[in-house]
């Protein structure tokens, strides 16, 4: 009984130290700080390889000065712009509009854009836009959620450039179109990779293409990726090479992009996948199959060390319900036998209080022994701790000689 009385000294605190804390999170640490360490190496290795990605003044793998070259050669002039404005002015019956980064712009920028092209007269060429970019800015074509797993296509359609360019690295986004007149070239599983849309008026045309792979200088001499690639860049005098930059002055002013809007395509799907996980990680984690099986602890354990286990849960969770029950359960079981009261009527208050009265030398009040033995649960910790100290007091009393 004195061993029970102990179950919330203040040296049963469950509250671990900052040793203890550190000790068991240093691992969890050590590895975000690797992980933290790993990701800035590489982010800073690969924006070395990606620098001027796409740029006709840029000699790097994947940069497009090979195809500037070659356009000048055949007398079309390349100018670089880097903002809205200059790319809306340029657009003229006799330029080409290339888009490297359609996604980059925002809503407004997009439509301001469509507006100054749909009705120039020239071509307007885009860069492996999504959704809803290229909705945006070729009306009745959709990009689809699909990518194609082939580089390499061949042109399937009656597109002269096509035809004459023959297999190209095409392969990436997917398109499909309902707009009259389109072409659809190089598909991938029924989808096409290249689309080419004829303006409602005049003789401008708007280039879809679902790869930039065909522009950079690394695979310019591939297949036919030059020939298409001068094709389509070049069927007029002037090429208007549009490079969206952060520093647009249009972007403070083409109203409102959400957080939503900057995240990539297909966060949604990746989003569901991950719950999707999570949810079957924790089922795998949290089954259990029939029911609990006892099993014998392989070593031999201090009943001291188990009743302060059992006490820090106690305290932890506040139960001091938990615990005055198990003390006056256990006070009632060792007292049955001195007052000659079978073990199974032990816990009855009509079989257990009458004996106990007798036994006492001074007997006690019934209604205080019943609720000493069979009373409500302690308010706080100090009460629980004095009725330890009473049922101690009272079996030491039923012992006496």
């Amino acid at each position: 009984m004195s061993t029970e009385a102990t179950l919330l000294p203040a040296s049963t605190s469950a509250s671990p130290t900052a040793r203890q804390v550190w000790t068991r999170a240093r691992g969890v640490i050590l590895a975000v700080v690797l992980l933290l360490v790993a990701a800035v190496t590489i982010a800073v290795i690969n924006s070395g390889a990606e620098r001027g990605g796409l740029d006709p003044r840029s000699a790097d793998p994947h940069g497009s000065r090979a195809v500037a070259t070659l356009l000048a050669d055949r007398g079309v002039s390349t100018r670089v712009v880097t903002t809205l404005a200059q790319a809306t002015t340029a657009a003229d019956a006799d330029t080409t509009l290339l888009i490297a980064v359609p996604d980059l712009l925002t809503d407004p920028q997009q439509r301001q854009l469509h507006t100054a092209t749909a009705s120039s007269g020239g071509r307007t060429v885009l860069i492996a836009p999504d959704s809803p970019s290229v909705g945006t800015l070729a009306p009745g074509v959709t990009a689809d959620l699909a990518i194609s797993l082939d580089s390499k296509l061949s042109p399937d359609c009656a597109l002269p450039a096509a035809r004459r360019a023959g297999t190209a690295d095409t392969g990436g986004f997917r398109y499909d179109t309902t707009a009259p007149g389109a072409d659809t070239c190089y598909p991938s599983n029924g989808l096409p990779t290249l689309v080419r849309l004829p303006a409602a008026v005049g003789n401008g045309d708007t280039v879809v293409l679902g790869a930039p792979d065909i522009l950079y200088n690394d695979r310019l001499d591939e297949h036919g990726n030059a020939s298409l690639a001068l094709q389509l860049l070049g069927s007029r005098p002037h090429l208007v090479w549009y490079l969206p930059s952060l520093s647009d002055d249009s972007l403070t002013d083409s109203g409102q992009r959400d957080f939503l809007d900057l995240l990539p395509s297909g966060w949604l799907w990746g989003t569901l996948q991950l719950f999707f996980a999570a949810a079957l990680a924790a089922l795998w984690r949290a089954r259990r199959l029939g029911p609990l099986v006892p099993e014998r602890l392989p070593v031999a354990i201090r009943a001291s060390e188990t009743v302060e286990g059992r006490a820090r849960l106690y305290r932890k969770t506040n139960a001091r319900d938990r615990a005055a029950a198990a003390l006056r359960s256990t006070t009632r079981t060792r007292l049955a036998p001195l007052v000659g009261i079978p073990a199974t009527q032990a816990h009855s208050p009509e079989s257990l209080l009458p004996a106990l009265s007798v036994q006492l030398q001074n007997p006690s009040d019934g209604q205080a022994l019943h609720t000493l033995l069979f009373g409500p649960p302690p308010s706080d910790d100090a009460a629980l701790i004095s009725l330890a100290d009473q049922l101690d007091a009272l079996e030491r009393e039923v012992r006496r000689p």
